[in-house]
């Protein structure tokens, strides 16, 4: 299952008009990080290793804005650092909604709680919670116990609620793929998430644990097993049929992460969010002033082992939408 209808044919519509005006180059979904300030360490993320001065600073509001505005994606993944530590993050949702632009908020679920009362359902704006596996899996890889159970209870709350909520979760090679059965099984039939994401992790620089990132071949024989005897068919997985088929090998694709760029405190990062090779100052600099074809598997050492959607899912979207066939494929799906 891919993203609902009313959005897949606004994102189709957006792809082909930049086609039509032969623009090479163009944003599906922006990476916003209006901060890096964290309340846990997870292991697999290295954003709170920034110094201690930077972690106190917080996007303004209309820096953001303007940020969507100049670039025109017609999606936002607010992420961090933990979103719902910004005072202003309810206005800055409620001011992308008007915008109508479709804003998936990331969140490790801890503070929803507290901040539940700032936010209001809307066709544009989906939850994101994190959960890389089952209580002491997750709890493992975010270094702290009882986090599952407490992001588990606001799940329950946002759905009561009428939100629509997505969950994340990163596989590791210490992840086998009934480790992966398992949560999706869990998020699919108990938690009865709307739809679920899934990504190999990637070894970010500045991530304490650099050791339990997986490779291209572990990777694709993973989702394999893990897909197979129907369960690709029977989750409701927030990914294009283009992208599952990537992760399990069936087919491959370059990176284009000039459609999912990451904007920060510090600007446009180069060339992605889990990559730091400079900063741009708009979008337009950034897709200008970097080297797209030194980025990518077969391109850096540094990108070998990446499968990251943030690279690849765009490309399996442009794939789809390129195909007649493919495009009913992902329209059969939905």
């Amino acid at each position: 299952m891919g993203m609902p209808v009313r959005q897949s044919i606004r994102i189709g519509s957006y792809v082909l008009g930049n086609k039509l005006r032969r623009r090479e180059k163009f944003p599906l979904i922006v990476e916003l990080e209006p901060l890096f300030a964290c309340n846990l360490a997870c292991a697999g993320c290295g954003k709170i290793q920034h110094p201690a001065a930077e972690l106190k600073k917080r996007m303004p509001v209309e820096q953001a804005l303007a940020a969507m505005r100049e670039c025109g994606a017609p999606m936002v993944s607010i992420a961090g650092g933990e979103p719902l530590m910004h005072p202003q993050i309810g206005e800055l949702v409620d001011e992308l909604v008007k915008m109508k632009r479709y804003v998936f908020l990331c969140t490790n679920a801890l503070l929803i709680p507290k901040k539940l009362d700032r936010f209001k359902p809307s066709r544009y704006f989906t939850w994101v919670v994190h959960l890389d596996g089952l209580r002491e899996r997750h709890d493992e890889s975010v270094c702290k116990e009882g986090v599952f159970d407490e992001a588990v209870a606001a799940v329950r709350e946002l759905r009561r609620r009428g939100f629509r909520v997505t969950t994340n979760t990163t596989i590791f090679d210490t992840d086998s793929p009934q480790d992966v059965i398992d949560i999706l099984d869990y998020l699919n039939d108990d938690l009865r998430v709307d739809q679920m994401m899934i990504s190999p992790g990637y070894a970010y620089e500045k991530a304490p644990d650099q050791e339990h990132f997986l490779p291209v071949k572990q990777t694709r024989e993973l989702f394999r097993k893990a897909f197979a005897d129907g369960n690709r068919q029977r989750w409701r997985l927030n990914h294009s049929p283009l992208f599952l088929d990537f992760l399990e090998g069936k087919t491959d694709f370059p990176c284009t992460a000039w459609a999912s760029p990451s904007d920060s405190l510090y600007g446009w990062q180069k060339p992605c969010y889990l990559m730091s090779d400079g900063y741009a100052s708009t979008y337009k600099e950034l897709l200008e002033e970097t080297d797209w074809d030194s980025y990518g598997r077969g391109n850096a050492p540094r990108c070998a082992n990446c499968m990251a959607h943030c690279g690849y899912e765009p490309t399996a979207v442009f794939a789809t939408l390129g195909s007649l066939r493919e495009s009913v494929r992902a329209l059969r799906e939905t």
